[in-house]
């Protein structure tokens, strides 16, 4: 078993700080909430980078698990896509794994910055069909289930949580509602996330005190924030979401640059 460095143990305050702040981004981007949690994180607590992560990742269990069922409250319950989802993930994060130790992912990361870009476009312009169904035919489980490999590569690769394709491919080329597509992003990602937690717990890479007290604050804000995303008008819904994809891009250009001026 391989140990992590001694840290300094965060205060319990700042842990659950950050889980307020990630369980409301979650539920209302439907995403995992490490896209904030980390940073946080980092800014606010002794922890290194690696352990951010790990701790993030012990936290979107819980988080996924409480947004879906508050999505779910809310009348939007899609289970069932989600499932093939979840399928594709865990296969995909084996994938992605993989390619992480065979190629550069130099040029992958350009086309997946690409990706994210064109996507953010599309959703300032397409206005979500809130009345949308989705219907599960073997074509559409033959492509939820590729969507999940793309999600889980991604993960693999570049660390990236697969809310940011699952929702945009769903809602800009699926036509789904973005509730819909918040719905099964945050139910597809929960298996994925309770197997990379039990591997961090094993490693010793993050300690299930620091990951409970940023579930615990996390917790209560995530229902509040799939509130929100309800509340939320499908035009105001939809340019949050392609901002984010913004930032998100933005932040993989800085990542691809500093790659460069290291190689």
């Amino acid at each position: 078993m391989s140990h992590a460095p001694e840290q300094s143990k965060p205060s319990w305050l700042s842990l659950a700080g950050v889980g307020l702040a990630g369980g409301l981004f979650a539920g209302v981007f439907g995403v995992g909430g490490g896209l904030i949690m980390v940073p946080l994180l980092l800014w606010w607590t002794t922890l290194d980078q690696r352990r951010a992560h790990a701790t993030s990742l012990l936290a979107i269990t819980p988080v996924a698990i409480v947004g879906g069922v508050s999505y779910a409250v809310g009348g939007v319950f899609a289970w069932l896509p989600a499932i093939f989802v979840a399928i594709g993930g865990i296969f995909g994060a084996q994938i992605g794994a993989w390619l992480l130790r065979k190629i550069a992912v130099g040029v992958l990361l350009w086309g997946f910055i690409a990706f994210i870009l064109a996507s953010a476009v599309m959703l300032l312009i397409q206005l979500p069909d809130r009345s949308a169904v989705f219907d599960i035919t073997v074509t559409s489980a033959a492509i939820l289930f590729g969507l999940g490999v793309a999600m889980g590569i991604s993960a693999g690769l570049f660390g990236i949580g697969g809310g940011v394709i699952v929702i945009p491919v769903l809602m800009v080329f699926f036509g789904q509602s973005d509730l819909v597509a918040k719905s099964i992003s945050l139910l597809a990602m929960a298996p994925g996330a309770i197997s990379g937690g039990v591997s961090h717990l094993r490693h010793n890479s993050a300690t299930l005190r620091d990951g409970a007290w940023v579930a615990a604050g996390s917790l209560i804000t995530t229902p509040l924030g799939a509130v929100i995303a309800f509340l939320l008008s499908p035009r105001l819904a939809a340019l949050l979401f392609g901002l984010l994809m913004f930032v998100v891009a933005t932040n993989l250009i800085a990542r691809a640059w500093r790659q460069r001026d290291k190689n």
